[in-house]
This record gives C-alpha cells, structure tokens and sequence, in this order.
C-alpha cells in the first residue's frame, strides 16, 4: 500500500500545503514565475550534457549527409553507374551524341577510320551517316548491337499521363517515414526524460525540497514546457537540416513543395509533443522507482507508435490517412503528410488542429490532477484510478 509523505516545513509557512500557493506574501513564487523556472532548469540540465550534444549532432549529420548521398547514389544510378560510353562519330553525326553524359563523341574522318576504332576496341559503336536510315545515320559494332548505345540513340515517343501523381512512388515512401520518425523520436526522447527525472526526485526525495518552494501544479507546467521547447528546437534544427541538404543538392522545387508542410509539422508538432509529456509525467508521478517505470510508460508510448507505423503504413490509402489525420495523436504526423501530396483542403488543417489542442488541453488537465495527487505518495505504484480520485 502507497503511503503519503509529508514534506519538511523548514523555511516555508507551516500549515500550507505543499501544492498551494497561499501563505505570506513572497513565502512562494509566482505559478507563472515558478514555472518558468522549472522549464529554464530542464532546459539547462539537458542542453548541457554531453549525450545530448553528441547525439543531436550526430543525427543532424546522418541527415545531411543521408539527403547528399542518396542524392550521389541517385544521379550514379541514372547514369548508368558507369563511365561514358565512348562512340566514334563523323562531322555529320556528332551532333547526335551531342548533350548525352553516358556517350562520349571520338571524332574520326571517315568511316574506314571509325570501323578500324571498332575493330580495335576503342570505341564500342561508330555512327556513321545513312540517308536512308530513320535517323539518318547507322550504328556499326563488332560482333552483337551495343543495347546502352542503341538505348540512348533511341527516340522515345510522347507519354501523356490520364491520371497523374504529383510525387513519385519514392516520395511517397519517404515523406510519411520521415514526418514520422522524427515526431516519434523527438518526443520519445524528451517523454523519457520527463519520466526519468521526475522518478528521481521522488527517489531521492527531492520533490518534497522542490514543492516547498513551488506548487505541483507550476512543477509540472515547467517541466512539460522545458521540455516542449527543447522538442520543437530539435525537430525545427531537423526540419532547417532537411532543407538545406536539399538546396545543397539542388532540389529546389521539392524543397519549395516542402515548406508549407513542413511549417505546419512543427506547429503539429508543438501541441502534439505538449499532449504526450504531459501523458509521460503524469504516468512517471505514479510511480517511486526506475524499474516500475516500464508499465506507466507503456500507454505514452503506444501512442507514439499509432503515427509512426500508422502513417507509414496506410501513406497510400486516402481513406485512413483522411482519418488518421483527425486523430489527435496521429494528427501531427498525418496531416502534414497529406498536405505534401496536396490531398487536404485549406480548411483541414485548422480543423485538426482544433481537435488536437482541445485533446490536449483536456489531457493536461487530467495529468496535472494524477500530477499534484500522486507526487509525494512513495512506495508501490499509485493505481491511475485512486490518483484521479486524490484519495
């Protein structure tokens, strides 16, 4: 059974509870003051530690460094991920090979020069002027036509498309895993955070020095809101990251395709990050060890998983994704997704987002009261039940 500790009244007002902020005037800060203070003490302790300098830097490169090299691996690939292919031309035919990066022109003089090139090995095709011919030269080879030649010569006929996708397959992939991954792991991180801290100081009974001096209620709003900025800071840095390894590397247009989405994840994403901390303290107050704090955690990080794996694999299915993206715990990462492939109305993501805060105010209301109840209760784990009671 959970026994309730009070907290040493040395220095504070006797008879005020540890969450009230009455007394005399100055005994105690401010709510607003208080936390305030609280979120400048998150953000401190974190930004100053070395794992978490490392770790942001590191995945900032890999971001970089991932968009440079895909795209490197991308133009090798469609170029054939080989030297140019070397063709002997004449006066007459060097211009079709004119512009072509994967077929490099070796002038000769006449055809008897361009079939000794051939015969040599020198070069793998010859073209050599045919009036009579479609393109008005013939291709010479040795002993079996040259496909990456022929291939390259060929004249392609004009494509039009009933039904066009504005994004290609690939994008369609990697959008929904990237919105997805980075909410998921930036709020995980942080949530793990909340949750270590705030079992630590009940473990070691520096909560009961801490709410002497600042309400529960101020303690909570501080730590969720340190650590809301620290979030958003991170997953802006990733966004402005992502962007500039596309302007490095030239895609402009999809960079221009992405700025919108990309403004509206981070907005998504700071009340959608307020909504699962205030989940992590809340389930992290319940608890007075770091071993018990497995199963509190679990609910919090169900709902990370609901977007990451939801939107990754439903990113095809207009009818999910339309649902997904009104669900508030979905919605940060589904709704910019579907504004990237232009699938949402202007008034969509208003909406949603009208849902998500409403959800979140209502979720913080709901922890800030598990919050204050089961604080200074030590011992086994505080059922949700009696916490939402305050008995």
């Amino acid at each position: 059974m959970s026994t309730q500790t009070t907290p040493a009244t040395t220095g504070t007002n006797p008879g005020t509870a540890p969450g009230s902020t009455s007394g005399p005037r100055g005994s105690r800060l401010s709510f607003g003051r208080a936390s305030l203070l609280v979120a400048e003490r998150e953000i401190s302790t974190q930004v100053r530690t070395k794992s978490f300098i490392i770790s942001n830097l590191v995945t900032l490169l890999l971001i970089l460094g991932g968009i440079v090299g895909a795209n490197l691996i991308g133009d090798r690939l469609a170029s054939g991920g080989e030297e140019a292919t070397r063709v002997a031309v004449v006066s007459q035919t060097q211009d079709a090979v004119a512009g072509i990066d994967t077929l490099e022109g070796v002038s000769v003089a006449d055809r008897a020069a361009a079939e000794e090139l051939v015969r040599s090995g020198d070069v793998e095709a010859a073209l050599i002027p045919d009036r009579a011919a479609p393109l008005g030269f013939t291709v010479l080879a040795l002993e079996e036509a040259p496909g990456a030649v022929v291939s390259q010569l060929s004249v392609s006929p004009e494509v039009e498309l009933l039904e066009p996708q504005p994004t290609s397959s690939a994008l369609r992939s990697l959008i929904p895993l990237a919105f997805g991954l980075v909410f998921m792991m930036a709020a995980l991180g942080s949530g793990a955070v909340i949750m270590q801290n705030t079992v630590q100081e009940k473990q070691s009974r520096v909560v009961e020095i801490l709410l002497a001096a600042v309400p529960a209620k101020a303690l909570l709003a501080g730590k969720i809101l340190g650590n809301s900025v620290i979030g958003v800071a991170t997953a802006a840095l990733t966004a402005a990251t992502a962007a500039l390894g596309l302007a490095i590397t030239g895609q402009t247009a999809l960079l221009d395709v992405l700025s919108a989405p990309l403004i509206w994840f981070v907005v998504f994403f700071l009340v959608g990050f307020v909504l699962v901390a205030s989940m992590f303290a809340a389930g992290a107050s319940l608890v007075s060890r770091q071993e018990d704090t497995g199963a509190v955690m679990m609910p919090a990080m169900t709902v990370l998983m609901v977007p990451y794996f939801g939107v990754i694999f439903f990113a095809d299915n207009a009818t999910v994704m339309t649902v997904l993206s009104y669900v508030p715990f979905s919605a940060p990462v589904a709704m910019p997704v579907r504004l990237f492939f232009g699938e949402a109305t202007w008034w969509e993501p208003l909406l949603a987002l009208g849902i998500l805060a409403a959800t979140t105010a209502l979720v913080m209301v709901l922890a800030s009261k598990i919050y204050t109840n089961s604080l200074l209760r030590m011992g086994s784990r505080v059922p949700l039940r009696e916490a939402l009671r305050g008995s």
